[in-house]
């Protein structure tokens, strides 16, 4: 992707917001390209939404600087600059028919009449709307009024639209069916969008990039499967899909690969990505995500090979998830895909269980005590 200045759309530089003696955003540099999606994602409290309205000018930060199309609008309020922003309650006119909430921010810009028409029919369109104009708003499904606000915030021409967890409300099978038709409509609008959620698998499905957020802070920016596949911390790793975060003790490197002590068992991983390389005796924290685990028949002939018991098992439709006694310190869980007609392990089953060094990630930060995941 080109990383040239002329394709920027918005950009923060140590950007920081406090609330008395907490910082609710904390020097966050972010660099979104022009035609992007992007997801900030962490957990409620994390700052993401601050930040948001930051980018949109509804807070002003307490130092740092925000660059629109690298225009500087650290100081310039909401009215002043080219975005638009979706909350989560998308305050539609309940007066007025979903052609007229559209025209809304048109009219107030004396737009003229036929020029109105156009551009509000031309984004009834976009979002597929088009034989829905004379509705009432309460004639609308929660599907059909979130995209009324989509095509509302969008008929201004924004260089930027900031969504603040618009799908949250709706139940599950909508919000699957919304995640696609939002894709859809800013990849045909080709605008820059910055999105909300702390729902990892909406963030996965949707975004270009993710920026994954924790008390304040960006821990990592990247493409989904950037951060999936290589998280910058234990945190990042749990955030994103399911692993098991295994306390280990570093053994020994040999040509990129290292060997750690795991509760007895002596296991073969990757040399630590992004990170330097850790000294014999260094206790770590070893990534190793449920469906990169086999078991059975499967975990035969793999670099790292070990037996466990059957703790349970739980069936998910098209997988099923096993958790798994290794030591009486240490259980991890599995997933593998299910057969129709497969036979199943049962609890107080022994099973062989592997994975290769590729499959598991060693990462420097070890997991605090009190947060040990893979204890019973």
């Amino acid at each position: 992707m080109n990383s040239g200045r002329d394709t920027v759309s918005i950009e923060t530089k140590g950007v920081r917001k406090t609330y008395g003696e907490r910082a609710a955003v904390d020097q966050v540099t972010l660099q979104v390209q022009k035609g992007e999606f992007v997801s900030l994602l962490g957990p409620s409290g994390c700052g993401k939404t601050t930040l948001l309205r930051m980018l949109g000018g509804l807070e002003q930060p307490d130092e740092g600087v925000i660059l629109l199309g690298g225009r500087d609008v650290t100081g310039v309020p909401a009215y002043g600059r080219n975005s638009n922003m979706i909350f989560q309650q998308l305050a539609l006119f309940p007066h007025m028919d979903v052609f007229h909430n559209i025209a809304y921010g048109l009219k107030v810009k004396k737009t003229p009449k036929a020029e109105i028409k156009r551009q509000v029919y031309e984004m009834l369109e976009l979002v597929q709307l088009g034989d829905y104009s004379n509705r009432a708003i309460s004639q609308l499904s929660g599907g059909q009024a979130q995209r009324v606000a989509i095509a509302r915030a969008l008929v201004n021409r924004p260089e930027v639209l900031l969504l603040d967890e618009p799908l949250s409300a709706l139940d599950m099978q909508l919000r699957l069916d919304m995640q696609h038709e939002l894709k859809r409509i800013q990849r045909e609008f080709g605008g820059t969008f910055i999105f909300v959620t702390h729902d990892q698998s909406e963030a996965m499905n949707m975004s270009d990039r993710i920026g994954v957020m924790r008390s304040g802070k960006l821990l990592q920016y990247g493409t989904p499967d950037e951060i999936y596949e290589n998280p910058a911390d234990h945190f990042v790793a749990k955030f994103i899909g399911d692993t098991n975060l295994i306390n280990v003790t570093v053994l020994g490197s040999d040509r990129e690969v290292v060997r750690v002590d795991c509760f007895g068992h002596t296991l073969i991983v990757k040399e630590n990505r992004g990170g330097s390389a850790q000294p014999t005796g260094t206790p770590s924290v070893l990534s190793l995500r449920y469906e990169y685990i086999r078991l059975g028949a499967e975990a035969e002939g793999s670099v790292n090979s070990f037996e466990g018991t059957v703790i349970e098992s739980v069936y998910g439709g098209a997988s099923i998830r096993y958790t798994l006694e290794i030591t009486s310190e240490l259980r991890i869980q599995a997933t593998v895909l299910h057969q129709r007609g497969a036979s199943r392990y049962a609890p107080g089953d022994i099973v062989r269980i592997g994975f290769d060094p590729d499959d598991a990630l060693l990462l420097s930060e070890p997991e605090p005590e009190s947060n040990q995941e893979n204890r019973p």
